[in-house]
């Protein structure tokens, strides 16, 4: 909501909620747009649907195919920030303009939007056998959508990897750390490829990054790319299936700090999701003379 109000050709009209008590309700009445707390059939049945264009849901997976059900009749546009995977896997760097007509757009996972931009250009110059992720995020910035949707984490950023970042096979992880002071997201990239130029490959790596840092400024490399060569016999090349030639083993420390719209930096893991839908939004809206008014 906060990305919405500063932005030039999205206009929030609109938020729904479960909970009478909810300060992200509080604060939205504040700022004059409509708001219920008896989820998306609250929406429907109201004047104020009328004027919605664009429809974010960040709610829960299971709670977006019971929102979609209802909303795809609508002719609405969806961009949906939750792991249920109904509509294509968008990352804005690297596909955005391939499903932009799509009515249901997915943003996969804040993992995904971390790491499948990394696993995508290390693809543009190599053949990537395997990728692994490990999303790091704090306890305090999993709230219980998150939470109840682990297994959908896993699952789905590990779909995108292959869909989206072009790794012939994938494996994500989530770490919810308890640490005080909370940590900041971070995320690691491993992956098999094919060997190739080291300067290629570190040069695709930090090209993406500064495309990504460009709608998520706290996004960033924490080292230097590193490469290893993986000889012959090494059990890693197992995970890459029968494959003989010259293999590299890389590895990209990355990490998110959120921009404190609402929650504190802490929070990269929410603010890359919400910052990448906005980009989506931005697409949706690109063609259209007059501002597009939007749901959350």
């Amino acid at each position: 909501m906060v990305k919405l109000r500063r932005h030039s050709t999205l206009e929030p009209v609109a938020m729904v909620g479960i909970d009478p008590s909810s300060d992200g309700l509080s604060r939205a009445r504040g700022y004059g747009l409509w708001t219920a707390a008896g989820g998306i059939d609250a929406l429907l049945m109201s004047e104020a649907f009328r004027d919605v264009d664009i429809v974010f849901d960040a709610t829960s997976a299971d709670a977006h195919m019971y929102n979609w059900a209802r909303l795809q009749r609508t002719g609405r546009r969806v961009i949906d920030l939750t792991p249920a995977a109904v509509g294509p896997f968008v990352v804005p760097t690297v596909n955005l303009e391939e499903h932009c007509a799509a009515t249901n757009v997915n943003m996969v996972t804040c993992g995904g939007q971390a790491t499948v931009p990394v696993v995508a250009a290390l693809s543009r110059v190599t053949t990537v056998h395997y990728a692994e992720i490990v999303a790091s995020i704090s306890s305090r910035s999993a709230g219980p959508g998150t939470r109840a949707n682990i297994d959908e984490f896993t699952v789905t950023t590990a779909r995108a990897l292959r869909a989206v970042g072009g790794a012939q096979r994938a494996k994500a992880i989530i770490v919810l750390n308890p640490a005080d002071p909370p940590v900041i997201m971070r995320d690691t990239v491993t992956a098999l490829i094919e060997r190739t130029d080291d300067a290629a490959i570190a040069g695709a790596v930090v090209d993406m990054v500064e495309a990504v840092a460009k709608y998520v400024p706290g996004y960033r490399l924490k080292q230097d790319v590193q490469m290893v060569d993986v000889p012959p016999g090494d059990t890693r090349r197992s995970l890459a299936g029968d494959i003989e030639g010259p293999m590299c083993h890389v590895t990209v420390f990355l990490e998110v700090e959120g921009a404190a719209d609402y929650l504190p930096p802490y929070a990269g893991n929410l603010d890359i999701m919400t910052a990448a839908a906005v980009r989506v939004g931005e697409l949706i809206a690109a063609d259209r003379a007059e501002p597009q008014r939007v749901s959350l």
